[in-house]
């Protein structure tokens, strides 16, 4: 299911949104100017390993394995095998990397339709800060079953999905009766408004299966989707946002006269 639009109202013009977006499109666009391997391969299980025992690699594998969050570095950092800077920084910059065009596209929709309410509810700098813990958060429980299921842990991640999840379980606890017009694409294209809760409900159980089915069979082609990194910052969105205060609200008065 795609959401078109939602008719939550909002007082405040959700500047950090659109500089979360800005920003993600920017680097998204300065990736696509770092030259990449000729071949068109699947990131193997080991990838970032050998980029850091000097294996060669294009710019662009460099580039990831530096920037985004290699789960492997985590674990050997907890260890005293890796440097804890090099391997948690990138925690923080693999939010505003990404994938490919449809990755990119697909979650900085999401964060428009979803963002600017929960940034009118929270104020600026507080929804920055719930938006960076989700997402960080968010990284961390997509290592811990990276790591349980013994699979890809030296392959980077990258996107604005877990913190993207964030937001959505923030909205979902925040807007449960909002309509959301969602595209629904089932037999045919159906336009439905659909009650938050039920829309973002479903996606979550969607992320949820998906998550399990890849810890029960952690060799199965996913598609390089990080499945609990949505679930996580899902489940952390709805914690975070029962801590953050709502920012106090301005009384604006209207003469009928």
């Amino acid at each position: 299911m795609i959401p078109l639009k939602d008719d939550a109202p909002r007082s405040t013009t959700p500047w950090i949104n659109y500089f979360l977006i800005a920003a993600n499109v920017a680097i998204f666009i300065f990736q696509l100017s770092i030259p990449s391997s000729r071949f068109d391969l699947r990131p193997h299980p080991r990838l970032c390993l050998e980029v850091v025992q000097g294996a060669p690699a294009s710019p662009l594998d460099n580039f990831e394995c530096t920037f985004g969050f290699v789960p492997g570095f985590a674990v050997a950092a907890l260890q005293g095998q890796f440097s804890l800077s090099r391997a948690f920084v990138p925690i923080l910059t693999s939010m505003f990397l990404h994938a490919g065009w449809l990755h990119i596209l697909g979650n900085m929709w999401f964060l428009y339709i979803f963002g600017d309410n929960v940034e009118d509810h929270l104020g600026h700098f507080p929804y920055l800060v719930m938006y960076l813990l989700g997402g960080m958060g968010a990284s961390l429980v997509q290592t811990f079953f990276i790591v349980f299921s013994g699979a890809g842990s030296f392959i980077p991640t990258v996107g604005a999905s877990g913190a993207i999840a964030g937001v959505m379980g923030a909205y979902f606890v925040l807007y449960p009766r909002a309509r959301v017009l969602t595209l629904v694409p089932f037999l045919f294209v159906w336009l439905v408004w659909l009650p938050a809760w039920v829309m973002l409900g479903y996606w979550f159980v969607i992320e949820f299966l998906s998550g399990a089915a890849t810890a029960i069979a952690p060799t199965q082609s996913v598609g390089g989707i990080a499945f609990w990194a949505h679930v996580g910052g899902f489940v952390l969105g709805i914690i975070l946002i029962k801590i953050f205060p709502a920012r106090p609200r301005r009384y604006r008065y209207y003469s009928w006269s």
